[in-house]
């Protein structure tokens, strides 16, 4: 039995709860800021108001504090947003814990001081001092993963040993891992996959959807390859597996058929998805400075169009 935390009480870390507590694990979870979060699983039946399920009672629910990191664990797993994963580093910072992290958020940093491109981990290592960072990534939907529906993920860290550790923590008959020592490419697919599920979603058939796929599938190898990544990480988990799930049934291709039918992106927000967070936009407003300013547009002409789009509030 391992004693594993959780820190985010949002529809990914409540559900990921799932597959760690079926592997015999002791798991707590916590939430920092969230209070409808923090009150669905402070509640006795703990259930979850955006996944709509109880959650296992054997989860426990520990208040946020900064010193529940001095505790041992053998695990810790970060599922916040992008913001949440800077908070989680300047709490992190000065305390050099040698705990193994993984961390499920999907996104990219803009270091504005540095003008350079960070990935999660690397914004955890660089910015903060955070040492023994793995990363989960794939075409997982929080909803899908509390039904126990048969996912797959990989688990990334250049250490190969590091990540079947962690997959033995965590795999279940539903919940299967594979793993990649493509720290880099794997985080880089699972964040730029939201701008290019928004450009296929734009196409207003199959066959301009499909085009559209293969070409952003183009973009998506270039980039990583840009980035130091293992260009054939594009044909993974964490590449067209979830690029497919994100382009055929998430917000962000939702967005991009709005996108598609002549809408601006303020437009069809504030009139289609006013309480949706559009993740490939949020990603578009941040890569954005340096995406446009550095890289030839000619080798990703499909996301230079689109970040213009988003920036400017043109139509597509």
């Amino acid at each position: 039995m391992k004693k594993i935390l959780i820190v985010g009480g949002g529809a990914m870390g409540s559900a990921f709860s799932i597959p760690c507590l079926e592997n015999n694990n002791r798991v707590i979870i916590t939430e920092p800021h969230n209070k409808v979060f923090i009150k669905d699983l402070a509640s006795k039946k703990k259930f979850h108001s955006s996944l709509k399920i109880n959650l296992p009672k054997k989860l426990k629910f520990r208040n946020y504090s900064k010193n529940i990191f001095r505790e041992k664990f053998d695990l810790i797993i970060i599922a916040l947003s992008l913001a949440g994963v800077d908070f989680i580093g300047k709490e992190l910072k000065d305390l050099k814990i040698k705990t193994p992290l993984l961390v499920l958020t999907k996104g990219l940093k803009y270091d504005k001081k540095k003008k350079k491109i960070l990935t999660i981990s690397g914004l955890l290592k660089n910015n903060y001092n955070v040492a023994n960072v793995s990363v989960l990534k794939g075409p997982c939907l929080a909803k899908e993963l509390a039904r126990k529906n048969k996912t797959s993920v990989v688990v990334a860290n250049k250490d190969i040993k590091i990540a079947k550790w962690i997959g033995k923590q965590i795999s279940t008959k539903y919940y299967l891992t594979e793993f990649s020592k493509d720290v880099v490419g794997v985080e880089i697919c699972s964040a730029i996959k939201n701008i290019y599920a928004m450009v296929i979603g734009s196409g207003q058939n199959f066959n301009t959807a499909s085009d559209l796929f293969q070409k952003s599938v183009n973009e998506m190898k270039f980039l990583i390859k840009y980035f130091k990544g293992d260009e054939s990480t594009i044909l993974g988990l964490a590449g067209i597996g979830d690029l497919y799930v994100s382009a055929v049934g998430g917000r962000n291709s939702k967005m991009g058929d709005f996108l598609g039918k002549g809408f601006t992106f303020a437009t069809a927000k504030k009139k289609f998805m006013p309480k949706d967070t559009v993740e490939g936009e949020q990603l578009a407003r941040e890569i954005a400075p340096y995406i446009l300013k550095k890289i030839n547009k000619k080798n990703i002409p499909l996301m230079a169009h689109l970040l213009k789009t988003i920036l400017h509030n043109e139509k597509i």
